[in-house]
């Protein structure tokens, strides 16, 4: 990342500067607290995707590097070789980098500071700082007491110094099995903060790692590798969430004990988002146990699922922009995104005409074989976006839901003996109806046009409410399109009041397959990444994954309805 240095300033895409973090920045540097460095980082684990509140994390990470002529570190802290895969390194890339980030040659793991780490425990073991312990993981807990009851020590606890490094190196050379001893920190076991009751810093974990291979099997856990990492790469501000907060102290004693640089961390409240879950261990299990198709399942929240349904990152960005940095944790209605996506794709979504539940219409006294080219809008908002041209013929297809055999009042589309107008088109009147004769359902409309009408415009004044969408029968094309809703069904899927499992909240309607849908024909030229306005009908875009194959397949990212849009106004 190339820093700036035309001092504080934020950019489109940054969170704003009136933050509490910028505020603390920005006083650093006035007091010279880091010789006028800003140097942040984003961390995340490899054992899972990003999901959009990873990304106002990363945004705000980078963001203040940029406002403030610094630099950002990308770091996979990547400490547990169970969980972790290269394919999240290369997904989290990927999508940091469609956020528009760049890191440059800051490009770290924490499993490049493992020698070091290594000796940083050496070294609180000969200061009396850590010791190995032979109990189970169970005893651990039971001996770590609760928020109302101090812990016990360990029956470990006093072995001698020379006793645990011998111990220790013991661990590394793999002489014992997994979770036969640990190594942890010597602090307060009657501490009212639980993380400081002698925290377990390392553990024998036999699994090769994705990068250092079979070099080891002991681990550092997080807590002892994160703040550590940050202090050599010479974090200044190691910004992190709330949850954080209380292992700041552990943080604290650890960089005081080694006598190393100290960052200083700062936290705010993780995003929480409204009708779905934010954790990697909850998303990873509706990927496992089928509940999703996967990572990049357009209902996820994940910025990859994001990015398959046709979101944008300049909305992400924005959204980031307008929730703000908070010190309290709080939900934001999912309907907040879903404004800033809408708001972004009505500036830059070409439009086009698609028809999802199809009902042929005949104009009678529409010439047969003749065929018309209607000049269409690409983008009302946009018109340097130009036009395009759209066969028009005597057989069309409109949607079924435009027409009602027995219309209530205030019905203003197609009914018999009704006149609508036809988008770019003529006004058509319905004269006759056929319906299956087993069923009874209607299966075609019969109509007449005003060939004087051309544009929906008619000569003698005489006004028509109802404009309907259509495409022509025989020149449109084949697709299917899936209709996406909300993954789940209540606004917080993880409070439920009767201790149900988050996943007995899914809603069962978040996907509709629709598999008969006609579309214009400038649509078989679709490109995957272009959005797309279906008139009268939302947003879409085409599916990078299952379109491939040759086959049409649209994602609705949302519909044109803005309920958040509503809400501002009242």
């Amino acid at each position: 990342m190339t820093a700036q240095k035309n001092g504080p300033k934020s950019s489109p895409g940054t969170l704003p500067t009136s933050d509490f973090i910028r505020t603390i920045v920005q006083t650093d540097l006035k007091t010279n607290k880091f010789e006028g460095r800003v140097i942040t980082r984003f961390p995340p684990e490899p054992n899972g995707y990003l999901h959009i509140g990873h990304a106002k994390s990363a945004l705000l990470n980078f963001g203040i590097a940029a406002d403030y002529g610094g630099v950002c570190h990308l770091r996979f802290d990547d400490t547990n070789p169970t969980k972790e895969e290269v394919e999240y390194v290369h997904s989290i890339q990927e999508d940091l980098r469609w956020l528009g980030l760049d890191w440059g040659d800051h490009l770290y793991y924490s499993s490049d500071y493992f020698d070091r780490l290594y000796e940083y425990a050496l070294r609180l073991i000969q200061k009396g700082k850590a010791y190995v312990c032979d109990l189970s993981q169970d005893e651990i807990r039971r001996y770590r007491g609760n928020f109302t009851e101090p812990g016990k020590r360990s029956p470990f606890r006093e072995r001698s110094v020379s006793e645990n490094l011998d111990l220790f190196e013991r661990m590394r050379a793999g002489e014992f099995e997994d979770g036969f001893r640990v190594l942890r920190a010597k602090i307060d076991m009657t501490s009212g903060n639980l993380n400081m009751r002698d925290p377990v810093i390392y553990r024998i974990m036999n699994v090769p790692h994705h990068r250092t291979g079979d070099k080891w099997c002991i681990y550092p856990t997080y807590d002892f590798a994160h703040g550590q990492s940050d202090s050599i790469e010479g974090i200044t501000h190691s910004i992190c969430t709330l949850e954080f907060e209380d292992h700041r102290p552990l943080y604290d004693w650890f960089l005081d004990q080694l006598n190393i640089h100290h960052p200083q961390q700062i936290e705010f409240a993780r995003l929480n988002l409204s009708h779905t879950v934010m954790s990697k261990r909850k998303l990873l299990e509706l990927v496992e146990q089928g509940y999703v198709t996967g990572w990049d399942d357009p209902r996820m929240p994940t910025l990859s699922g994001m990015r398959r349904r046709g979101y944008t990152p300049e909305s992400i960005r924005v959204f980031c922009e307008r929730i703000g940095v908070a010190k309290r944790e709080n939900t934001v209605e999912i309907a907040m995104l879903e404004h800033c996506v809408r708001e972004d794709l009505n500036k830059r979504a070409l439009r086009a005409m698609a028809v999802l539940n199809p009902l042929r219409l005949v104009i009678e006294n529409y010439p047969e074989g003749q065929v018309e080219e209607l000049e269409a809008v690409n983008n009302p908002e946009d018109p340097s976006m130009g036009s395009r041209m759209v066969p028009f013929s005597r057989e069309l297809y409109v949607e079924r839901d435009d027409f009602q055999e027995d219309p209530p009042p205030k019905f203003y589309r197609l009914a018999p003996g009704k006149e609508v107008r036809l988008r770019y088109g003529y006004l058509i009147k319905c004269v006759k109806i056929k319906k299956d004769e087993e069923t009874g359902e209607v299966i075609e409309l019969r109509c007449t046009y005003d060939p004087e009408t051309r544009g929906g415009q008619a000569p003698d004044g005489r006004k028509v409410r109802g404009t309907i969408h259509w495409v022509s029968a025989p020149h449109s094309i084949a697709a299917e399109v899936r209709l996406y809703d909300h993954l789940f069904a209540t606004e917080k899927p993880d409070e439920t009041t009767d201790g149900s499992d988050y996943r007995r909240s899914l809603n069962p309607n978040s996907l509709v397959t629709l598999s008969s849908c006609r579309l214009e024909p400038s649509l078989s030229s679709a490109k995957s990444g272009t959005p797309y306005q279906f008139e009268r009908l939302g947003y879409f875009c085409l599916d990078p994954v299952d379109s491939s194959t040759g086959s049409l397949v649209f994602n609705r990212t949302v519909p044109l309805r803005d309920s958040w849009s509503k809400v501002k106004k009242a």
